[in-house]
């Protein structure tokens, strides 16, 4: 059969064998074909729409959004027009972010050679150029039935609260990395406090059930654009609020 055989497919995009066979089986990315010996082999196409598949993840979505997506049937060089413009704004806003923390890196070297505080040398608003709405949104958009919800609710919204509702999501990072450097432990009264306030304004939103919370929990992790969030705060910080909605989640009903 004509075609690249699972096994160059793996090799040549980084993606395991089984990765591909899930892949055909939720119907993501079915093979061109099936030999006679049981395996898959690909076709262009197929290494087309995986590529656009990979960049899709790279870029923080889930599966199903994933699906969605191609779903629509665009024209292949139209998708990868979008996905460039994409790119280039996730280049830009890594970018920023980077800035923010050289930055920060600087002013904290001058603040202790010195003895100035840093918020002295800088804005202390400076400190979060970059960690703002644009890492939630892209990160919520794994959950799709969250992310309607919020879209929903952020339409009924005045600018003025929709920056209050992003100051206080980049005051909750900084609190807890206060707590982590404290050295409270993921389950310390403290901890909780801030996690319970957490599930209350998502579950304000659309019903999250134990399960789903720890999923956003482990997003914190995985999903990159709210890693880098977390991580421009303190370093660890992302592991530290998956554990804590870990130890939280284990609190409410099943």
């Amino acid at each position: 059969m004509a075609g690249w055989p699972i096994a160059d497919v793996a090799r040549m995009s980084g993606v395991t064998a089984r990765t591909l066979r899930h892949y055909d089986e939720i119907a993501l990315l079915p093979p061109a074909g099936v030999g006679a010996n049981g395996h898959r082999y690909y076709g262009e196409s197929e290494l087309l729409r995986l590529q656009q598949i990979l960049v899709l993840r790279a870029l923080g979505l889930g599966l199903s959004e994933i699906g969605r997506i191609l779903a629509t049937r665009v024209d292949e060089l139209e998708a990868l027009r979008g996905h460039h413009r994409r790119l280039l704004a996730e280049r830009d806003r890594l970018d920023a972010l980077a800035a923010t923390v050289a930055r920060t890196i600087s002013d904290l070297e001058r603040s202790r050679k010195d003895g100035t505080p840093m918020t002295a040398i800088n804005r202390p608003e400076n400190l979060f150029e970059g960690v703002r709405a644009a890492d939630y949104e892209e990160g919520v958009r794994a959950f799709p039935e969250l992310a309607e919800a919020t879209e929903r609710v952020t339409a009924e919204l005045s600018a003025e609260e929709i920056e209050a509702g992003q100051r206080e999501r980049t005051a909750l990072m900084v609190r807890l990395a206060e707590l982590m450097a404290a050295g409270e432990p993921v389950d310390a009264a403290a901890v909780r406090a801030e996690v319970a306030g957490q599930y209350r304004a998502l579950a304000a939103i659309q019903p999250v059930s134990a399960e789903e919370f720890r999923a956003m929990g482990r997003a914190c992790v995985e999903n990159e654009p709210w890693r880098a969030a977390y991580e421009s705060i303190a370093l660890g910080l992302a592991e530290y609020q998956r554990d804590a909605i870990e130890a939280y989640a284990a609190t409410l009903p099943a």
